[in-house]
């Protein structure tokens, strides 16, 4: 098997790259926890020093990060600069926090003392995806370096050029070598790097059939995992909603990335009494972004990151209109070269539909129209789904007790819903398990050891 590098602009293969065999990736795993074994005794120090560098090389190179991610998966290269730019904030964050985090926590007991303490685990497997392919393994790779386990990355498929370069970073900034390794491998081979006894603990971002094979697979090995699956996030706008922020924030929560986000906005729930008057902003917005080469510095919206995808979604949307829903606009993809879907409004849904029931992964908006806010939160609640979710009102005090009724792992109140290296990231139902980020983040790949002393 071959991994393919290939622009979604243009359909053209960049570069191919031979798929490790299996003798490979053991003896890449063995190189990995050889460091381990060094490593898990640094100082925070010294891995401070190391990430910091980390995140000086980011930012350094953040230019020439943003075309490698424009040109194997379509995004817009503003986006790109600002992801290198997030990745480098993570890095700095943990550098400066990991230490207060990890510190030692006493208890009381029938001991003289007695504290729990937080030691590394060993190699970490992360399965990880493309849509951001540079921030979803640093939001991974900075607390757990700091916590002192080694790292083992199998990136998406399409996106080889950028595993790459990210285990050159952590090269350039001064970690020992093998701490940090890419591992070019199919979705093939996971499995048997899972049952590799060197591999502590799994975690993936990507859809919950990933997830549940790699869940199913780690829990007859017992290793534990961290799951970051997909989404479905309701965006709701109540009737005291400022009408012209929510539009406007909701076409860039929806199309954020070319639509292609976990924690997009994807289904829009409106009050009926200012339904009409939002969806008009609303399609006013949507209409007005740029879709275009994500090279050009103007482009919001570029192409999906791969051609099955974008039929994929244009799948759903057919199979959508001919169970009764409307279109508002787009609908089908743009006569042109690449992988390019315009931004696409879908109104008069119902149960069953696709764009009712599924996580649609493109720049896709489902708008409900509904009676009040009891009715809001039961639509927003109807699915399998629950990552993240924003409520838009006046009144935060309100949003605040609706907020406490969804079934979400974020919820935010008049704001878009973000990662942010200083807040907890992760869902629950079918969005997965465990969390990312924080100071919750860090203590998920660490034996919490009792220490009792008499």
């Amino acid at each position: 098997m071959a991994l393919e590098s290939i622009n979604p602009t243009t359909g053209e293969t960049l570069e191919t790259f031979d798929e490790w065999p299996p003798d490979r990736t053991r003896e890449t795993l063995s190189g990995v926890n050889a460091a381990w074994l060094d490593w898990r005794y640094t100082s925070f120090s010294q891995r401070s020093d190391s990430m910091r560098r980390a995140a000086q090389v980011l930012r350094r190179n953040k230019d020439e990060f943003a075309r490698i991610m424009a040109l194997e998966m379509g995004k817009p290269i503003a986006g790109g600069r600002a992801e290198i730019e997030k990745c480098a904030w993570v890095c700095d964050y943990y550098a400066e926090n990991a230490e207060a985090m990890l510190a030692d926590e006493p208890a009381k007991s029938d001991g003289a003392r007695a504290y729990a303490a937080f030691r590394p685990l060993g190699t970490i497997l992360a399965v990880m995806p493309w849509n951001f392919p540079f921030w979803q393994v640093f939001r991974f790779a900075a607390p757990a370096l700091m916590a002192g386990n080694a790292a083992a990355l199998k990136h998406a498929s399409n996106v080889p050029r950028c595993a790459l370069a990210i285990e050159e970073i952590f090269r350039q900034a001064g970690f020992p070598e093998n701490v940090f390794r890419a591992l070019l491998i199919g979705s093939g081979q996971v499995e048997k790097v899972i049952e590799n006894e060197t591999v502590k603990a799994v975690t993936l971002t990507g859809s919950d059939r990933a997830g549940r094979t790699v869940a199913a697979k780690a829990g007859e090995m017992l290793k534990k995992t961290v799951l970051e699956l997909g989404g479905s996030d309701p965006f709701i706008v109540l009737a005291d909603a400022d009408l012209e922020e929510s539009a406007k924030t909701g076409a860039k929560a929806r199309c954020l990335n070319s639509g292609q986000s976990c924690i997009a906005a994807k289904r829009f729930i409106v009050e009926a009494a200012i339904y009409d008057a939002w969806l008009d902003r609303f399609r006013t917005a949507m209409s007005k972004l740029v879709v275009g080469d994500p090279l050009d510095e103007r482009t919001q919206i570029g192409p999906q990151a791969r051609e099955d995808l974008m039929r994929e979604l244009h799948r759903q949307v057919e199979t959508s209109v001919a169970m009764g829903a409307k279109v508002l606009l787009g609908g089908k993809p743009m006569e042109r070269q690449g992988y390019f879907y315009p931004p696409t409004i879908l109104t008069d849904l119902s149960p069953g539909m696709p764009a009712c029931d599924e996580e649609l992964f493109g720049p896709v908006a489902s708008v409900f129209k509904v009676r009040d806010e009891k009715e809001a939160v039961e639509v927003a609640n109807a699915t399998p789904f629950g990552l993240g979710a924003s409520v838009w009102t006046r009144n935060s005090s309100k949003g605040e007790a609706i907020a406490a009724r969804i079934e979400a792992g974020a919820v935010f109140i008049n704001g878009i819903v973000k990662s942010d290296p200083r807040l907890p990231f992760g869902g629950v139902k079918i969005s997965g398990y465990g969390r990312e980020l924080s100071c919750y983040g860090i203590k998920e790949f660490v034996n919490i050891q009792t220490v009792w002393v008499k």
